[in-house]
C-alpha cells in the first residue's frame, strides 16, 4: 500500500482578463459589469463568464474553439431573501494554473495527473444588500468543473438555499441517455435514449452526443453537506438544476463560508474519453485518511443470489441462508479458490416481519441463533477469509447512527474490513435524524442523507471498515478524499436478471459504462454461470460476457455471485472469475459506443498480467483490439474466453470457446461477440508462472 504522494506540482497566477473589472490603472471602484475568460492548459477548453448591465451573471464553454454550452446563467434562490441571481458585478478576478500528480491507494489507475486552470470570479451586488458570491471554475483538457463559494459576510450568514438556478443549455442537438429522478425506486430503472429535446427530469450523470460527435455528461463532484443535483430541461437544450428536497422549504441550509459542491461538464471527441477523464476524482479533496492498507481490493462469493432465487430467505425459519453451516461452506470455497471474502447477507436479527422502509427492528451486532457469528468469525480467520459485513437498514439511517460504534468494532474485533451497507425504502422514504433526539422521511439524496452517508464513512475508517452502500447516495468522486468509501450501487444491478420486471435487457451493461459507471465504481455482481432464473427471459446475457463485466465494469470489491455447484460444475470459464485482477494500474477504452458496446483494456497493480473486456447489446458484433498497450517486444499468452458457435443470450447463453494463443503488442485481434455477448481475455507475460 502506497500513500499519496504529490509528484509534481506547480502553480503561477495570471493577471486578470478582460472587462472593467480587470483594468488595474483606472479601474471605478466596486463591483461592476464585465467578462472574464480562461482556457485549459492546452487550450481545448475555454470558459467565458459575464456579468451584464442588469447584474445576471452567466457562462459559456467552447471546445477547440465550437460552443458547447451557450450561455447559461449561474445563480441561487433563497427561501428567505431575495434570489441571488441578479444585480452582481464582478469585484476581481485571478487566473492561476495547477499541475500535480497523485497515487491512488486503489482504483482503476494508480497515477493521475491533475493539470487544471483555475478562473476565480469574486461578484457582489451592486446595490441593496451588497453579499458576495464568488464562482471559480476549473478547466481541464476533458472538461470542467465550477462551483459557488460564500465568504463570511455580514448581510448572509444563514444560506438558504430553496433551489439553484444554474444552467446548461447544450450548444447542439443530439442525443441523451437517462434515468427520471424523483421517481420511488431511486436509481433503479432502465435507461432512456431519447433527443436532447425529449428528456424530462433527470438524474446525474447525464450523457448526451451532440450532432457532430461530441459527447459530454454533466454531473457532480464532491457532494458533501448539500443535496443532490437533477437536471430539470426547461426548454430545447437548456437544463436548470434542480435539488433534492430537504426536510423544509430549504433543499440546503448552511452556514456561511461555505462552498457547494463542483457542477461537471466532461467533454470528449468519443464515448471512450468520457470513461478515461479522472475528472471528478480530481475536483475532490485529498485523502484525509492516511493508510488505509487494511483494506486490500478483493474477490467475494457468498450468501446472496440464493435469496434473489427465493431458494433461501433473509429472514429466520426453515429457508434461512445466513447458518452457520452454510456460511462455513463458502468460507471452505474461497478459501480453496483465492477469494477473499464471503458476503452473509441475513445474518442479523431484524428481518422477520416488515422490514422494508422501517427498519426499527434491525440489530447490528445481534445473530440470529442459528448463526454462530464467534464461530464463524474464528473458522474465517483459520481459512485466511474475511467476512464481509452486511447492514441492511431498511432506509433507517437515524437508527442506524445509534449502532455505529458498536457495529464497526465488533467488526474491527473479528479482523473483518468492509461493510455492505443498505437502504432499501422508496424514494423520499429514508429516515434521518432532526438534530433533537427526533426522526423525519428524506429523500436518499437530500443534504441530511448526504450528512448521513459521509457519517458512516468516517465512522467506519475509525475501525478500519471500508463501505460498499447499496441504495445508496450518488457518487460524487468522494472516494479520493475517503478511501474506505469502496463501491456503491446506485444502478439496476444484477439482481434484476433474477426477478425483474423486465430483467436487465442486454443494451443495460453498455449503457451503464458510459453513465452510471462516469460517478465511479459500481458492485454489479457479475459472474452468474445459471441463466434460468425466476425471470423468463432468465440472464440475458452469454457466459463470456458476464466473465467481460469483470473488466468493464470496474469495482475494487467484485463478487462471484452465483451459486457456488455452478461454480464447481464449470470449472474452465471459472478459472477466469479466479484469475482476472481487481486493483488496476491502467485502464484503456479501446472502442465504444453508448448503449451499443465497449472494449476495455485494463492492466493489473501487482503484476505485468493484462485483462481485456469486450461487451455488446443485443447485436452481434466484429470489433478489432489493436494489443498496442502490451509492452513492445514482449510475448504474451492470450487465454481468450470468447462466444462459441451459435451463442445467443435467448437462445444458447453458455456457448464458449476457450483457447490460447501467442500475441505481441504489433498483433491486432478479431472480437467476434455473439447477440447480448462478450469475451474476456487474460494477457500473460511469457515466461511467468501462472498466479
Amino acid at each position: 500500500m502506497l500513500n499519496r504522494r504529490s509528484l509534481i506540482t506547480t502553480g503561477a497566477a495570471v493577471a486578470a482578463v478582460t472587462g472593467p473589472a480587470a483594468a488595474q490603472d483606472a479601474a471605478p471602484s466596486g463591483p461592476q459589469p464585465g467578462a472574464a475568460t480562461a482556457a485549459s492548459p492546452e487550450g481545448v477548453i475555454a470558459v467565458e463568464v459575464t456579468a451584464d448591465k442588469d447584474g445576471f451573471v452567466a457562462y459559456s464553454v467552447s471546445r477547440l474553439g465550437k460552443p458547447v454550452i451557450t450561455s447559461s446563467r449561474l445563480g441561487l434562490m433563497l427561501t428567505d431573501a431575495r434570489k441571488l441571481e441578479r444585480a452582481f458585478g464582478i469585484l476581481s478576478q485571478t487566473v492561476t494554473s495547477h499541475d500535480d500528480t497523485w497515487e491512488q491507494p486503489w482504483g482503476e489507475r494508480r497515477f493521475i495527473r491533475n493539470r487544471y486552470t483555475e478562473l476565480r470570479l469574486e461578484l457582489q451586488e451592486r446595490w441593496g444588500l451588497m453579499r458576495r458570491m464568488d464562482v471559480v471554475f476549473r478547466l481541464y483538457d476533458d472538461g470542467l468543473g465550477f462551483r459557488y463559494e460564500f465568504p463570511e459576510q455580514e448581510n448572509l450568514k444563514t444560506v438558504n438555499i430553496g433551489a439553484e438556478l444554474t444552467e446548461f443549455t447544450v450548444a447542439d442537438p443530439g442525443v441523451a441517455w437517462w434515468l427520471p429522478a424523483f421517481e420511488y425506486n431511486r436509481a433503479e430503472y432502465l435507461y432512456n435514449k431519447t433527443p436532447i429535446s425529449s428528456v424530462g427530469v433527470s438524474q446525474t450523470p447525464l450523457t448526451m452526443r451532440l450532432e457532430d460527435g461530441t459527447h459530454l455528461s454533466i454531473h457532480e463532484a464532491a457532494l458533501v453537506e448539500y443535496s443532490g443535483m437533477n437536471l430539470r430541461r426547461v426548454e430545447g437544450g437548456k437544463f436548470r438544476a434542480m435539488l433534492t428536497p430537504g426536510l423544509t422549504s430549504a433543499a440546503v441550509v448552511r452556514e456561511a463560508p461555505f462552498h457547494t459542491p463542483w457542477r461537471t461538464i466532461q467533454i470528449a471527441d468519443q464515448a471512450g474519453g468520457l470513461v478515461e477523464s479522472s475528472l471528478i476524482l480530481n475536483l475532490n479533496e485529498p485523502n484525509k485518511l492516511g493508510d488505509v492498507s487494511w483494506f486490500t481490493p478483493m474477490k467475494y462469493v457468498g450468501i446472496w443470489w440464493d435469496m434473489h432465487l427465493e431458494t433461501r430467505s433473509w429472514n429466520s425459519g426453515p429457508k434461512h441462508g445466513a447458518t452457520t453451516e452454510y456460511t462455513m461452506r463458502h468460507i471452505d470455497f474461497a478459501a480453496e479458490h483465492g477469494f477473499g471474502g464471503v458476503l452473509v447477507e441475513g445474518w442479523n436479527v431484524g428481518w422477520d416481519g416488515e422490514w422494508f422502509g422501517t427498519g426499527w427492528n434491525y440489530s447490528f451486532t445481534q445473530p440470529y441463533p442459528d448463526f454462530d457469528i464467534e464461530r464463524v468469525a474464528a473458522y474465517a480467520r483459520e481459512k485466511g477469509v474475511e467476512i464481509v459485513g452486511h447492514h441492511e437498514t431498511g432506509g433507517n439511517g437515524f437508527f442506524y447512527e445509534q449502532q455505529l460504534d458498536a457495529a464497526f468494532a465488533q467488526m474491527q474485533r473479528f479482523g473483518w474490513h468492509s461493510v455492505k451497507t443498505g437502504y432499501v425504502a422508496d424514494a423520499g422514504g429514508a429516515r434521518v435524524g432532526t438534530g433533537d433526539g427526533q426522526s423525519a422521511l428524506a429523500w436518499h439524496e437530500g443534504q441530511h442523507m448526504a450528512r448521513h452517508h459521509l457519517k458512516v464513512v468516517e465512522t467506519a475508517a475509525k475501525y478500519q471498515v471500508a463501505v460498499n452502500a447499496h441504495e445508496p447516495i450518488k457518487d460524487t468522486g468522494l472516494r479520493r478524499t475517503y478511501p474506505n468509501t469502496i463501491s456503491r450501487e446506485g444502478a439496476r444491478g444484477m439482481e434484476y436478471a433474477a426477478w425483474g420486471q423486465p430483467a436487465n435487457p442486454p443494451e443495460h451493461e453498455p449503457n451503464l459504462v458510459f453513465t452510471r459507471l462516469l460517478a465511479g465504481p459500481m458492485d454489479y455482481t457479475p459472474g452468474i454461470f445459471g441463466m434460468e432464473t425466476r425471470v423468463p427471459e432468465g440472464v440475458a446475457t452469454t457466459w463470456a460476457k458476464q466473465l467481460a463485466l469483470y473488466v468493464t465494469i470496474y469495482s475494487p470489491i467484485q463478487m462471484a455471485a452465483d451459486l457456488l455447484e455452478h461454480y464447481e460444475a464449470n470449472p474452465a470459464p471459472f478459472q477466469f472469475i479466479k484469475d482476472v485482477a481487481v486493483d488496476w494500474h491502467e485502464t484503456r477504452v479501446l472502442n465504444g459506443e453508448v448503449g451499443d458496446f465497449v472494449t476495455i483494456a485494463r492492466k493489473d497493480r501487482n503484476s505485468d498480467e493484462w485483462f481485456l473486456g469486450s461487451i455488446t447489446d443485443e447485436n452481434p458484433r466484429v470489433l478489432t483490439a489493436p494489443l498496442a498497450f502490451l509492452d513492445p517486444g514482449r510475448r504474451y499468452r492470450a487465454e481468450i474466453y470468447a462466444d462459441g458457435p451459435g451463442a445467443n443470450y435467448t437462445t444458447n447463453r453458455t456457448a464458449m470457446d476457450i483457447s490460447t494463443r501467442e500475441v505481441t503488442s504489433a498483433d491486432v485481434l478479431t472480437l467476434r461477440l455473439a447477440p447480448g455477448g462478450g469475451q474476456a481475455i487474460r494477457f500473460v507475460p511469457l515466461g511467468r508462472a501462472r498466479r
